[in-house]
């Protein structure tokens, strides 16, 4: 088997055990804080949800579609973050798989959980059961509507990804070297891959 083929199983072995590990955790603290707020409270704790999958989208893109050269100008002059942004670009593939698959995949599912329980909250506010028609219908509603921002934030956030790939890319490039510097946490490559 060729080393790049094993360099691929190992990443494709190690995201889906990281996929595992923040999924239950996104699971298990979006459940926490959904059983214990009020439902408007819960729709927001979703949209918050939604978003965070649109922004994560909208950076997987960015780095697929940004070009190294300006990062290298801006790199020679010390500018915080340029570094950073061309390891983003040089690791595209990894960092667009972790972002558009891993965060925003479990965003869009962890999103969905977070609707079944506002929509169950509603439901048992407005003293219906589980079948009946203004909960369906409340299910359809919130889910479709959800959905809707969903596909529709991601569509937005690509055509802003295409068009503004450098902006966006220098500023993840300087949140990350914030939290590298400030608080010693290592998030990208130390080796720097060819794009």
């Amino acid at each position: 088997m060729s080393s790049q083929i094993q360099r691929s199983i190992k990443f494709s072995i190690t995201i889906a055990v990281i996929t595992f590990v923040l999924a239950a955790i996104f699971s298990i603290v979006s459940s926490s804080l959904l059983s214990n707020v009020i439902w408007y409270l819960g729709i927001i704790i979703v949209l918050i949800i939604v978003f965070i999958g649109i922004i994560f989208d909208m950076l997987g893109i960015a780095s697929t579609a940004a070009e190294e050269a300006p990062f290298h100008a801006m790199a020679s002059e010390k500018v915080p973050g340029a570094r950073e942004s061309v390891i983003i670009i040089r690791n595209a593939d990894k960092f667009a798989s972790f972002c558009n698959d891993v965060i925003g995949d479990i965003s869009g599912i962890v999103s969905g959980t977070a609707t079944a329980i506002v929509v169950l909250q509603i439901s048992s506010l407005l003293g219906n059961n589980d079948g009946s028609a203004t909960h369906i219908g409340l299910s359809v509603l919130l889910t479709s509507l959800v959905a809707a921002l969903t596909v529709g934030g991601k569509a937005l956030g690509k055509h802003y990804a295409i068009h503004a790939s450098t902006e966006i890319i220098m500023v993840t490039g300087r949140v990350i070297a914030f939290i590298q510097s400030k608080l010693k946490i290592n998030l990208l490559p130390q080796g720097n891959k060819k794009k």
